[in-house]
């Protein structure tokens, strides 16, 4: 993509109405745009990483056998109706009548459709154990929408539910979740703890939510600071292995780590001093297990080994896609604009033409470019006739991890400069050097793949 061509309306000044980093940021980077109180337009830029958590997240479920597919965002009352849940929701549902009378809602959750979708198909044990999962727009109408994508009305959100035979292949579920979730974080850059939270309206005695530590975080959580040395890192896991997944969850649960709602104070004073932490966090998941809660209202049996009905064993899990855009934002970022992890970055590299017009400039940016994409890989190329100094802002506000900066004095000497955003730091390196570091850093992120190693490539062979 070459900036000259692209949408990207980014904003010199601060918005006066955001209040946090990833607010204010993303409506700077020309990411998203307000359409109402807590609803927005996902522009090209966020619009690409928004694509880039999903794919992350669908891999990551496939990958842990779990199923996709896709509800509507419109529900039936009638089957809320049957759950309990209609009344006992409250205002954040959007109820709606249509044309015929008929009483819908714009589904903040998907337990009573998924259910009447199980027991309408489902009949018998040997058909377990059963995920499916989706990720869909959701509604809930916030009293006060703030913090722009973290708290808003609308939001993207995966939500995957399991039906077990008996309690236990249900724990299973939740621990492949559970698994799975640290992997997709991980994949995204972040360290997500699993804490130790209350089931809310949609229930359960077993519950964690995932947290990532952020100054702007709606919750305060007490942790053990032993939990926050732990990694996934690429372990394989077998999902199917019991032991194995109950073993990570040990791991990384039996470490003391609470959201304020379940915190107990006496437990946390078990901990030595130099190990207590408390902090903010922003959710950006939770798994659940239910039981019978909404099988058993909802007539979702299955025929049992012994031939009787038996009430199927649920539970539900989320992930937040939508907010996890600004949650990455606020563990992830300075003083210049967003700094984007390698695994979800909107263009895995940017290249700045620092005279545009020069012949030799021009073609060394060109014959980068090529080298670039011949990787897989996006880069995205200014090409705007505009000053050093705001093309370097620009990149910096976006956050690309990686720039590739060229220019005429240094292509006299053979060099382009490549800059980490991270780090800040720069090094010269002749331009197919550069191309080759660039495509072993995403060969290590999970990149695009490389179609043949630099190596065999002349950079030259593009001008």
């Amino acid at each position: 993509m070459r900036l000259s061509r692209y949408f990207l309306p980014v904003l010199k000044e601060n918005p006066a109405e955001a209040q946090i980093a990833s607010h204010r940021l993303m409506l700077r980077a020309g990411m998203i745009k307000q359409a109402s109180a807590g609803i927005y337009s996902w522009l090209p830029l966020g619009f690409k990483v928004l694509r880039k958590l999903e794919n992350i997240v669908h891999e990551e479920q496939v990958r842990a056998g779990h199923i996709p597919m896709l509800m509507p965002t419109l529900q039936s009352a009638d089957l809320w109706r049957e759950s309990g849940r209609y009344d006992d929701y409250g205002e954040e549902m959007l109820r709606i009548t249509d044309r015929h009378g008929r009483d819908m809602l714009y589904g903040p959750t998907n337990e009573e459709l998924i259910t009447d979708i199980f027991r309408s198909h489902v009949g018998s044990y040997k058909d377990l154990p059963l995920t499916l999962y989706h990720i869909q727009w959701k509604f809930r109408d916030e009293i006060r929408p703030r913090f722009g994508v973290m708290r808003g009305r609308e939001f993207f959100m995966k939500d995957g539910y399991n039906f077990d035979l008996t309690k236990e292949d249900a724990l299973h579920a939740y621990n492949r979740h559970l698994v799975s979730y640290l992997r997709t974080y991980e994949r995204m850059g972040l360290q997500a703890i699993p804490m130790r939270a209350d089931g809310g309206p949609i229930g359960g005695d077993y519950t964690h939510e995932f947290l990532v530590l952020a100054e702007t975080g709606e919750s305060e959580v007490f942790y053990d600071s032993e939990i926050t040395d732990l990694r996934f890192g690429e372990r394989e896991i077998d999902y199917n292995n019991v032991a194995q997944c109950q073993e990570i969850l040990e791991e990384f649960t039996s470490r003391y780590a609470r959201t304020d709602e379940t915190h107990d104070e006496a437990l946390f004073n078990e901990i030595p001093q130099e190990r207590q932490r408390s902090a903010r966090g922003i959710e950006v998941g939770q798994i659940f297990y239910f039981g019978t809660k909404y099988s058993e209202p909802m007539g979702a049996t299955v025929q049992g080994k012994d031939g009787k009905p038996v009430p199927v064993h649920m539970g539900s899990h989320g992930i937040g896609v939508s907010r996890l855009v600004g949650a990455i934002i606020e563990a992830s970022h300075d003083d210049k604009g967003i700094i984007w992890p390698e695994g979800v970055t909107p263009f895995h590299v940017g290249i700045v033409n620092l005279k545009q017009g020069d012949s030799e400039a021009d073609a060394a940016c060109e014959a980068l470019y090529r080298s670039v994409e011949a990787l897989g890989l996006e880069p995205l190329y200014d090409d705007r006739d505009e000053r050093a100094g705001g093309k370097f802002a620009s990149m910096d506000l976006i956050g690309l991890p990686w720039r590739i900066t060229v220019g005429p004095r240094g292509l006299k000497n053979g060099v382009v400069e490549l800059t980490c955003r991270r780090t800040g730091t720069s090094e010269e390196l002749p331009p197919e050097q550069a191309v080759e570091k660039i495509a072993k850093i995403y060969h290590v992120h999970h990149g695009a793949g490389m179609v043949e190693p630099m190596a065999k490539r002349s950079f030259h062979t593009w001008m």
